[in-house]
């Protein structure tokens, strides 16, 4: 099922490991010039046109955009039980891991007189985008909510699209988890026109007003994408999230009934997911072939997961040893990769570039996605390399507070006016000069 390319002796440069391995293609260029007059009759019109364009898209005109406090509420009363038991469990890990990347405020002594202090502060208002396409993410709504309220932000609203099937709300689970997290407000909005609303903000049809955002986080569609590339100037995002990945790199101890069930595990997500074997096993290649052949027929969404797996996306590397193995996931940067090998510690040491690494037979992708208290918003498409997943820091911005006596400044003044004449910028030294 999966495309196997034979890297064995061979294991290209990283600049060719980059241009040939597997990967999904988004092209967000080839569809913003369909985001951007939607964006920007949504800057004109605003809630109007963001209703016109829901019904479009969504097929269901809510009548309002703001939701009701009581649906919130409805939304958790009706809850079953094991799912609020289980987002209770999630959002206590979540928040016990993230508590834990606080930042505090640090000054440094330059010279006496002279101190600069990196305060720490929150951004003000943040949007928190949560799907609603083939499937249901409560879970989204933890990852996007606990690091914002963790790092301090005052004033969230989550986003998520309308569904015809319930009234014109979000998913009732979705408004649960919100509940549950103490979310006050949510909009009943996605795709493009989401983005655009928490751009510009505007007033509901029941003239309340919606406060734009000055940062949006979270997971989307190739529209959701392009609307935060077009407006990244206006507003803060996190990432560009492209389709999910996993990556197992293993060896011949790994479990290929264990290896198959995660591949498949993220090829259920979306036709686009990625799902990567790296393995030094030619052996546990076969057995994965076979268990995915086995698999697939019993999961319930087998052309979904069918479709990712033989997809250009998907396949399976041979190398001749784990130091290639390591070489050929470091220069893809897998969103989740997992590392099912003999001392598998020691490998997962040897790894820097992935969103997040799971490592040995009892740490899935899927532990991550829910309850091991780490975040699933991660980077995508190779961004592993630069980026990291949403965290505390995400959400806050460093800003340095800078604090001279006279004498201070007085002792390093010629120095400053020397640099500015360097740079045949004067003024800036008669900017110093000019105080004494």
């Amino acid at each position: 099922m999966l495309t196997r390319t034979d890297l064995r002796g061979r294991v290209p440069s990283t600049a060719t490991l980059r241009a040939t391995l597997p990967r999904a293609e988004m092209d967000v260029e080839h569809v913003l010039h369909r985001v951007r007059p939607v964006i920007e009759d949504i800057r004109d019109r605003g809630v109007d046109a963001v209703l016109d364009y829901t019904d479009k898209f969504d097929g269901v005109r809510p009548e309002r955009v703001r939701v009701p406090a009581a649906e919130l509420s409805r939304a958790l009363d009706e809850l079953d039980p094991a799912v609020r038991s289980a987002l209770e469990e999630s959002i206590a890990r979540a928040r016990r891991v993230h508590a834990d990347q606080q930042r505090t405020d640090s000054t440094t002594q330059v010279v006496p007189g002279g101190t600069v202090t990196e305060r720490w502060v929150p951004v003000g208002r943040v949007g928190l985008y949560v799907p609603g396409g083939l499937a249901v993410y409560p879970s989204s709504v933890v990852m996007n909510v606990v690091p914002a309220q963790t790092a301090g932000v005052e004033s969230l609203v989550v986003c998520s699209p309308p569904q015809a099937e319930f009234g014109g709300l979000p998913h009732p689970t979705i408004l649960a988890a919100a509940q549950l997290l103490g979310v006050e407000e949510v909009w009943a909005v996605g795709g493009a026109q989401a983005v655009a609303l928490l751009a510009y903000g505007g007033r509901d049809t029941d003239d309340g007003e919606l406060l734009p955002a000055d940062m949006v986080t979270g997971p989307g569609n190739v529209y959701v994408t392009a609307a935060k590339r077009h407006l990244r100037s206006l507003i803060g995002i996190d990432s560009e999230a492209g389709p999910t990945e996993i990556a197992v790199l293993a060896d011949g101890t790994a479990d290929a009934v264990h290896v198959a069930a995660d591949l498949i595990s993220q090829a259920e997500h979306d036709t686009l997911a990625a799902s990567v074997l790296v393995t030094t096993s030619p052996e546990l290649a076969d057995a994965v072939d076979a268990e995915l052949e086995r698999q697939v027929g019993r999961t319930k969404h087998v052309e979904r997961i069918r479709t990712a797996l033989t997809g250009q996306q998907s396949g399976c590397i041979l190398v001749s040893d784990l130091d290639d193995g390591v070489r050929v996931v470091n220069a893809y940067a897998a969103e989740h990769l997992e590392i099912q090998t003999a001392d598998a510690d020691a490998v997962a040491a040897r790894v820097r570039n992935a969103g997040a690494i799971f490592v040995g037979p009892y740490a899935p992708v899927s532990l991550g996605d829910y309850c091991a208290g780490s975040n699933h918003v991660l980077p995508t498409g190779g961004c592993a390399r630069h980026s990291s997943g949403l965290s505390v820091q995400s959400f806050l911005r460093g800003i340095h507070v800078i604090s001279y006596t006279e004498q201070a400044l007085r002792d390093v003044a010629d120095q400053v006016v020397a640099l500015a004449d360097a740079e045949d910028l004067p003024a800036h030294g008669q900017a110093v000069t000019a105080r004494f």
